[in-house]
């Protein structure tokens, strides 16, 4: 069977997303699916290009399309329709899976190739319906009749927990169509050592600093934690307001901004820290991938209780890990101290998270999932063109 990707963007650009999909690619090439990918460049040029990714069974074909201007975060790019049909012809996929949000999606709708073709939508999340930016609800709304001719015309749509499904308005209409299957990681053992008790305390903070993912608050936490000293990975328009704020509350010597770091080096800081914190403040954080990477590597994490978001159904409460609220500084502070002053039970819940991550979360079980999804709508023309509820 043959699987034609589309997304956004691929690695090297950095993003939970992105990264699930190559290795999602790779787990699916190693049980016999053929894989190819259509994304997007990462940086601004009129040219298309090309990269293949070695997997067993044959390399992976990603064709990426030039992206000649960027408007609200969305990659404008006129040629990838000509590259979308290009694949069709080359490569004759059985099924499109389609990664959204993506603008560049809609060409599926629009090219008759495209649309005899099996349409499977992987849900990563909604638009932001955030009021920070009027611009992006202005936007929304005009694109919206775009999404749901694609939840029409899709025969399944993949949700990445059940909390997002549950909570997402564009969904509501199309729950029959939905199914959860979680996002993963690849399951190849990794040596993790236990750190010195008599460490202070090391935070490890993971993404790009943007406001909804509530770095501020996270600063304002460490200024009522005396030992701890929090490592912040990620660049982002937030960086120079979170540094100043840092030397404001005076804590700009225990908080370590690191910018863009490569996979080795990341992986290092999971090993020489206590514990992940991800103190995101809206669903727009719809499920984490940094806190799979934290499970992956034995750490437990700390997450806020944002309504809708799949952090709370990653991270067990007590278990492989502890929720606060989100936008409370005190509440932060109080759950870093409690989990600073208790290695013990560090561990305890740094092992629970491994076992969890085994059970869930490795790739290799989201593959058998989607292969088991790709047989079905390949086997049935029932699901497509649903009206949906208005």
């Amino acid at each position: 069977m043959k699987i034609l990707h589309i997304g956004k963007y691929f690695p090297p650009h950095r993003g939970g997303m992105e990264r699930y999909l190559k290795d999602l690619m790779i787990a699916q090439q190693r049980q016999g699916l053929r894989c190819q990918a259509l994304v997007h460049r990462s940086d601004i040029s009129l040219a298309n290009d090309a990269v293949e990714l070695n997997g067993t069974g044959g390399n992976i074909l990603v064709r990426r399309a030039a992206v000649w201007l960027r408007l609200l975060f969305t990659p404008v790019s006129p040629l990838l329709p000509f590259l979308l049909q290009r694949a069709i012809r080359e490569f004759r996929p059985d099924v499109l899976h389609v990664h959204l949000p993506n603008l560049s999606s809609t060409w599926v709708l629009l090219l008759p190739s495209a649309r005899r073709i099996p349409l499977v939508i992987h849900w990563h999340s909604d638009i932001p319906a955030s009021g920070k930016s009027k611009a992006l609800g202005l936007f929304y709304r005009l694109y919206r009749p775009l999404e749901r001719a694609l939840l029409r015309h899709s025969r399944a749509i993949i949700v990445t927990s059940p909390p997002y499904l549950e909570t997402s308005r564009p969904l509501q209409g199309f729950r029959d169509k939905c199914r959860v299957i979680p996002l993963g990681l690849p399951g190849d053992e990794i040596t993790t050592h236990p750190l010195d008790d008599a460490l202070p305390t090391r935070v490890l903070a993971v993404g790009r600093l943007t406001y909804y993912k509530g770095f501020e608050y996270l600063v304002r936490a460490l200024a009522q934690c005396g030992d701890t000293v929090v490592h912040l990975v990620g660049s982002g328009s937030e960086e120079q307001a979170l540094k100043a704020l840092a030397r404001q509350l005076d804590v700009a010597d225990r908080i370590h901004f690191h910018g863009e770091v490569d996979d080795q080096a990341l992986s290092e800081m999971y090993q020489t820290c206590h514990y992940l914190c991800l103190p995101s403040i809206e669903r727009t954080e719809a499920f984490g991938m940094v806190l799979l990477e934290a499970m992956q590597q034995q750490r437990p994490a700390l997450v806020t209780t944002v309504a809708g978001s799949g952090m709370t159904w990653v991270v067990d409460d007590g278990k492989t890990g502890v929720h606060c609220r989100q936008e409370d500084p005190q509440a932060l502070a109080d759950a870093m101290r409690t989990l600073g002053n208790d290695r013990a039970k560090l561990r305890r819940l740094g092992a629970n998270a491994y076992a969890k991550f085994r059970r869930n979360f490795c790739i290799e079980q989201s593959e058998r999932q989607l292969a088991q999804l790709y047989m079905g709508v390949c086997s049935t023309g029932e699901g497509t063109e649903r009206p949906g509820q208005p």
